[in-house]
């Protein structure tokens, strides 16, 4: 049996992978803890893995007003790596899973000499170029943490992403890099989105963006008239009562977008990498609304847009501007044909297992 620490933060989309790798790991009969905010604990515990919270690296919430300043501390917090040696030595851990942007953690596994796994739950190219480049990656290098050399030095770094979707893709990359396709609960077959009636599913994140529940209503009123199905779920950042409906429109905070996807024709999402790859999983095509230029989700609608498999759309477009795209993109096309093509190779790499099976080969790798 391996034992396995997964180290993570409270951030949305970054979750899901390392849970459901997690879950896989554990479902082999392997050792399976996480480690992260304590904001983290329901989740974790409902994908039947043990939690245990950072013991003294600062508290964070995706459901708090982060400025930058808050998320650059985060990411290069020296006790967070601190708290991960820790736990890796109070029960003996064979590999640490990572997630990539925590570079104080990663810095403190390659110090302390511990086998460590980074994830990449973005795309490799935006973590190498917008991420690293940008003010988040210049503290890191700023406070010692080395990122590139840490990245380089894990057994293994997984990125849960297409290659060929990535824009790093086709570059040369290290040796220990493996794009092993999104980890994701996978539909069994093809969709055929002709089998049922039009419908869109409209989901921006489960973390809070400024101004994302204008966004949403924006949404709202580009597709009141549309003859569809419109489901919107707002996560916990926005009241479902904030927001206009008209007769078409359901809104919820939750509802699984696995049970949504087989009945939609479309998802208009804001670019996270998590909520894209599912839906194209289930070969849907997507209208991207990036919520953050600073991150990866204008990379991550470029690349969708790129494929054919769908469009951007500014943050702050209009009602009027919307519809049209919205009203393309739900209908027949060449884009639906992108994405078919995209959701079968997502799902024939099987991204979940394997990733597991890497992990596993790690302590081999290094021994």
């Amino acid at each position: 049996m391996t034992e396995i620490l997964i180290v993570t933060w409270d951030g949305g989309g970054n979750v899901p992978p390392a849970l459901l790798i997690g879950a896989e790991l554990a479902r082999r009969g392997h050792g399976v803890r996480v480690l992260g905010h304590a904001t983290q604990r329901e989740d974790v515990t409902a994908a039947g893995l043990e939690f245990r919270a950072f013991p003294t690296a600062r508290p964070f919430s995706s459901l708090d007003d982060n400025a930058p300043p808050r998320l650059f501390a985060l990411f290069s917090d020296k006790a967070l790596g601190a708290d991960t040696v820790d736990e890796a030595r109070r029960v003996p851990t064979d590999v640490v899973l990572v997630d990539c942007l925590l570079t104080g953690a990663t810095k403190a596994c390659a110090d302390a000499g511990l086998t460590y796994v980074s994830l990449e739950h973005l795309f490799d190219a935006y973590l190498r170029g917008g991420w690293l480049k940008g003010p988040m990656g210049l503290v890191s290098r700023l406070k010692g943490l080395r990122p590139v050399t840490t990245w380089d030095g894990a057994a293994r770094a997984l990125v849960v992403a297409p290659a060929e979707l990535d824009p790093a893709g086709s570059r040369r990359h290290p040796a220990n890099l493996v794009h092993t396709g999104p980890a994701l609960d996978l539909p069994a077959s093809a969709h055929d989105l002709d089998a049922h009636p039009p419908a869109v599913l409209v989901s921006l994140s489960t973390y809070k963006y400024a101004g994302m529940a204008d966004c949403l209503q924006r949404i709202l009123d580009a597709t009141a008239a549309l003859d569809a199905r419109v489901v919107v779920t707002t996560g916990p950042a926005v009241d479902p009562a904030e927001l206009r409906t008209a007769p078409n429109h359901e809104v919820h905070r939750f509802v699984p977008h696995d049970e949504l996807m087989p009945q939609m024709s479309l998802v208009v999402g804001h670019g996270g990498h998590a909520t894209t790859m599912r839906a194209l999983a289930h070969d849907l095509p997507l209208v991207v609304m990036p919520m953050h230029p600073m991150l990866d989700q204008p990379m991550v609608g470029k690349a969708v847009a790129a494929a054919g498999a769908g469009a951007v759309v500014a943050k702050k477009a209009r009602p009027e501007e919307l519809t049209p795209v919205i009203s393309r993109l739900l209908a027949d096309g060449p884009h639906r044909a992108a994405a078919a093509r995209l959701g079968a190779s997502i799902r024939s790499a099987r991204g979940t297992e394997t990733a597991a099976d890497q992990i596993l080969a790690a302590p081999a790798l290094v021994g």
